[in-house]
């Protein structure tokens, strides 16, 4: 398999799971401009191309909190039940476009209610949309699974009442939660009384934390509040010294803690300096569950295909090692152990059996 020549069209051919990806930051450039002209929005030009160019540019500051401002426009198109309704449909089918088979969409129902929807409003809305856009993506013959993880905002106080809505739609199509935005500064364990509902619910969460700020993040996520994974957590590498890992980041490998990697939004946001030498490569090397992810598709100008190419050309990534990231990905997703068995033998196996 390693020998396979490994090519952008083949790349874009494989099976692709994706776990970190958040809906308010991948909507498609032409359609933040006709619902910015819809209700009344200003953007910063009104040319789709331009306006992807103006997103990639404003989020290369290497400044999380400058890459979180870039959310602005994209919010504001989404506070009404049909903009909702079009993101999400639009947002299964990109997926399924990119031959992703298994993802997991998040974001944060307290943002989208500027409009007078009520945050379990703005979750059924999604949850209609996203339906919506997986029967279209199947009945073209590209069938992707979407489940979604809703996410508290940890510098807000409505992070106990987005952990309520997961518990509440666990059911329809709801399969975690995360908290999400400024990272350093708003501490999880801020919310550790959402984490303990969430755990005595059987909720599965994530939890934002070793990007922004380091180990302490970490450590707090997973052993204060519990998070089943990482979101980003490319900072556990500060515990790993010429190969040698501290008794955090044995931690994290030896019990599977996934890590949700992003490798274009890290250089973003200063949470590392190159594809080539991103810590994701030794991470994978050193045993950690890594999996890769897009983090805000349309704000880092990317997609999976894209994150593959770039790990193939700029890293020396195999074939193999894109199959890796991927089960690993299905192993550590948030939905029943059968399902995923069952998309990892009969999906994304046979789809790099080369």
């Amino acid at each position: 398999m390693t020998a396979t020549r490994v090519d952008a069209a083949l790349i874009r051919r494989l099976p692709k799971a994706v776990l970190h990806d958040h809906l308010d930051g991948g909507l498609r450039p032409a359609t933040v401009v006709e619902l910015a002209a819809e209700v009344g929005h200003t953007l910063p030009t009104t040319d789709p191309d331009e306006l992807a160019a103006w997103y990639f540019e404003a989020a290369n500051s290497g400044d999380l909190v400058r890459y979180i401002a870039t959310f602005e426009h994209t919010l504001a198109v989404m506070q009404t039940r049909e903009g909702l309704l079009r993101t999400a449909e639009e947002y299964v089918l990109d997926l399924a476009a990119d031959g992703v088979v298994y993802g997991e969409v998040r974001y944060a129902p307290e943002l989208n209610t500027n409009g007078g929807l009520a945050m379990s409003e703005v979750v059924e809305t999604v949850q209609e949309g996203l339906a919506a856009g997986m029967a279209k993506a199947a009945a073209a013959g590209t069938p992707v699974r979407v489940g979604t993880l809703l996410c508290g905002m940890r510098m807000f106080d409505r992070v106990r009442e987005a952990a309520d809505l997961a518990v509440a739609f666990r059911d329809a199509g709801v399969v975690g939660f995360d908290i999400a935005g400024a990272e350093d500064g708003f501490p999880a364990a801020d919310h550790r009384d959402a984490f303990e509902h969430l755990r005595r619910e059987n909720v599965p969460f994530t939890i934002h934390a070793g990007e922004a700020h380091g180990l302490p993040s970490i450590h707090q996520a997973v052993q204060v509040c519990g998070a089943q994974r990482l979101g980003h957590g490319v900072r556990i590498t500060d515990d790993i010294v010429d190969g040698k890992l501290g008794r955090l980041a044995g931690w994290v490998r030896d019990r599977r803690i996934a890590l949700e990697i992003c490798p274009t939004s890290n250089l973003q946001t200063g949470a590392a300096t190159s594809i080539a030498e991103h810590p994701i490569t030794a991470l994978k090397d050193l045993g950690f569950r890594v999996t890769l992810n897009t983090d805000n598709r349309l704000v880092s100008g990317t997609t999976m295909t894209r994150e593959m190419s770039l790990l193939v050309e700029e890293a020396g990534w195999t074939v193999e090692d894109l199959r890796t990231v991927t089960v690993n990905a299905l192993k550590s997703a948030f939905i029943p152990f059968d399902e995923r068995k069952a998309l990892i033998d009969e999906v994304v196996l046979p789809g790099y059996a080369l």
